[in-house]
């Protein structure tokens, strides 16, 4: 099966749509289009116009709004994966990830429907909340137009420009050293528009705890970052856009005192582990030009767009011999370059027919230098004089394409079947490929009442921005020998997903919503921490499966709102048949014939929150709850439960000289409670990292 578009029909099927687009610019309809609408109004017909390319039949989906992401306890300065926490069936762990019914990672973020490639590492946050105006959590058995990452996707839409214009400036500063100025720009002029926001963010928690203490110890961070769009709207029915966004995280590792020397080294008589200086850096930016419009009776939207990322990892030279035998010297880049049409037809009154292609070409590149010491047969060190070893993979190109048809279907008033077929094609380090199938049906019972429930098969490529084949026998006799011989390439994942729900409205301000869902894979993807930088690496089980039921509850009552979420999950896997260089052969004996929870599952999820206007003070307090990822041998125990509280109130205020001022107040973990998030054991776990300790911190914003 070959579904992959050879360069020249993909040039030709971009060249046509943008042909089309432009063809539209030119002819409007018969000049009327520049003067029966203004700006606004073909704004707003456009997105809708875009709506119509992205269903959401069958799907459970979590939304939060910008109301709703403005009382979150930190606003707009929440990071972006924080505020996903608050979606029921999302769990935290180490480093910023984030973890969606049980699944490792495999998001998938739009923007404004366009895909953005994967950056390398998960705790840099490359966008924030100050773009967003819509936030949407979709996760179940997704429609066929979603490909590829699928444990979750987050659909963001971003803020709309208002005729007048205008922006704002701010500032975050409290505890932990933490300053975080902000400054957002937007305005419109005739067809044009534009919208900006950057910010600096340092602390000295830019990764999390090692130890229990308050102040962590070597952990300053320093984050630049920025979004921003330009758009031409030439007529009510074409709008042509640039989307950009950069960010440069630099961190400190945290050091963790009182550590013991395992290995000697010529001329050093002793070292403090408190005093280690690793330092990791990560960079993105990305850039897409699209075109978004309509043409009779087809909503179309076709984009191009380039993504680099890259991570460089510097060891303490000396420390880290010291300590671990290894000094290793960690860059890792990937350029990536995408294509995505998407286009939506309605056929009559009862077919909207959603087809597209997806065209990707990554260059992953990783060079490896590491420090070690020459050992013998036990891996006993045999000279306190290191070598020097170096790793550099092979130069490829990552081919990713996909093709997909759809038709939603009303076979009546009350319910919609969506149906539809993806073909998929990864050339890589393996080529791979599958047909996959998904339905789903929805009815509206009655006006307060939907039920649905789909299937889905899913094909997950794993992340060739994170694969660095190792030529593993560069490290046998030194230090840094690996564990075990196997070394078999990382497979795609391929699933077959269940999903159910019903939400249900009682009364005027009441929603409840009840979700259940069964996934059963074939070579499971995961992936771990296995070395002192933060940069993961992907492996197989050869089965896994997860399943679980998610309940959701949200109410509003005047200037009161509340929201609950639960869930109850399991995931669990057996046998690693790819990355076997990774374990240790007891661990991998005993994994080929037990099934064994993911390091990442936590039986228990909970969130929450609760916001209040009085009297011109809006007071708020939300709540992360869970039971504990994974721990020990084989992941044959779990960390402690716990519960994490925070709060806030905002108000604005009339100042003389500053104008109309909007001041918020928050306190991160009230309670201070300190509970561990890992230990440093389980499956491909590195090292131990604890929640945040309290916090306090004053928000001050200024719109002009």
């Amino acid at each position: 099966m070959r579904v992959a578009p050879s360069r020249a029909a993909l040039a030709g099927a971009i060249a046509a749509a943008l042909a089309a687009t432009v063809a539209a610019a030119a002819d409007g309809d018969g000049g009327q289009g520049s003067t029966t609408l203004n700006t606004v109004q073909v704004t707003a017909v456009l997105d809708r116009s875009r709506d119509q390319l992205a269903p959401d039949l069958g799907v459970s989906q979590y939304v939060l709004d910008r109301q709703s992401l403005t009382q979150l306890p930190l606003g707009e300065a929440t990071p972006l994966n924080q505020a996903l926490l608050q979606a029921p069936g999302v769990a935290q762990d180490s480093f910023g990830q984030l973890h969606v019914r049980g699944d490792h990672g495999d998001l998938q973020y739009r923007i404004d429907g366009i895909v953005i490639p994967q950056s390398i590492s998960g705790f840099g946050e490359t966008l924030d909340l100050r773009l967003v105006e819509r936030m949407q959590l979709l996760t179940g058995a997704l429609p066929a137009q979603y490909g590829y990452h699928t444990a979750g996707v987050v659909e963001l839409t971003t803020r709309p420009v208002p005729a007048e214009g205008g922006g704002s400036a701010g500032l975050t500063a409290g505890s932990f050293g933490t300053f975080n100025p902000e400054v957002t720009l937007f305005g419109r002029r005739d067809r044009w528009s534009f919208f900006f926001t950057g910010n600096f963010l340092e602390n000295d928690v830019g990764i999390e705890n090692p130890t229990r203490s308050r102040t962590p110890l070597h952990d300053h961070t320093d984050q630049t970052k920025g979004f921003g769009y330009l758009t031409f709207a030439p007529n009510e029915d074409t709008r042509l856009s640039f989307l950009f966004g950069s960010a440069d995280n630099r961190f400190e590792i945290p050091d963790t005192p009182g550590l013991p020397p395992r290995y000697t080294l010529a001329d050093v008589a002793g070292f403090d582990s408190a005093t280690l200086d690793e330092r990791q850096r990560e960079r993105t930016a990305f850039g897409v030009l699209a075109a978004q419009g309509r043409i009779g009776a087809t909503q179309y939207q076709v984009s191009l767009g380039q993504r680099y990322a890259s991570v460089r990892y510097r060891p303490d030279p000396v420390g880290d011999l010291v300590f671990d035998g290894v000094a290793g010297t960690i860059d890792r880049s990937n350029r990536a370059g995408t294509l995505q049409t998407d286009f939506a037809t309605e056929l009559g009154n009862a077919h909207t027919l959603r087809y597209g292609l997806y065209a990707s070409d990554e260059r992953p590149v990783s060079d490896d230098l590491a420090r070690v010491f020459p050992a013998d047969a036990a891996g006993q060190q045999t000279s306190n004089v290191p070598i020097v070893v170096v790793d550099e993979t092979p130069r490829i190109t990552v081919r990713t394409r996909g093709a997909y048809l759809q038709d939603e279907w009303d076979l009546s008033d009350r319910l919609t079947l969506d149906y539809g077929l993806r073909a998929d094609r990864v050339h890589a380090y393996l080529d791979e490929g599958q047909w996959s199938p998904r339905l789903a049906l929805v009815y509206q019972a009655s006006e307060r009442t939907a039920l649905h429930a789909g299937y889905a098969r899913y094909f997950t490529p794993p992340p060739s921005e994170r694969i660095a084949p190792a030529d593993i026998a560069r490290f046998q006799g030194t230090t840094n020998q690996l564990p075990s011989d196997g070394n078999a390439a990382v497979r795609s994942e391929r699933t077959h997903y269940f999903d159910v729900g019903v939400t249900r409205k009682l009364g005027d301000g009441l929603t409840l919503g009840l979700d259940a869902y069964y996934r059963k894979v074939r070579d499971l993807l995961d992936e771990g921490q296995f070395g002192a930088a933060l940069v993961f690496a992907p492996f197989n089980y050869a089965r896994g499966q997860a399943r679980g039921v998610e309940f959701s509850a949200n109410y509003t009552n005047g200037n009161f709102s509340a929201y609950f979420n639960s869930a109850v999950s399991r995931a669990l896997g057996r046998a690693i048949v790819t990355g076997q260089y990774h374990f240790a052969p007891d661990e991998l004996a005993y994994l080929a014939s037990h099934w064994v929870h993911l390091d990442h599952d936590q039986r228990l999820t909970g969130s929450g929150g609760v916001a209040w206007d009085w009297r011109g003070v809006t007071l708020g307090a939300d709540f992360l709850c869970g039971s504990g990822l994974r721990r020990g041998f084989a992941n044959t125990d779990h960390e402690p439960g716990y519960c994490q509280i925070n709060a806030a109130a905002t108000r604005e205020l009339d100042l003389p000289g500053l104008g109309r001022l909007h001041t918020r107040l928050a306190l991160i973990n009230l309670a201070d409670r300190v509970y561990p998030i890992r230990d440093g054991s389980g499956i491909g776990v590195g090292a131990p990292q604890f929640g945040p300790r309290r916090g306090v911190y004053l928000g001050v914003t200024r719109e002009f």
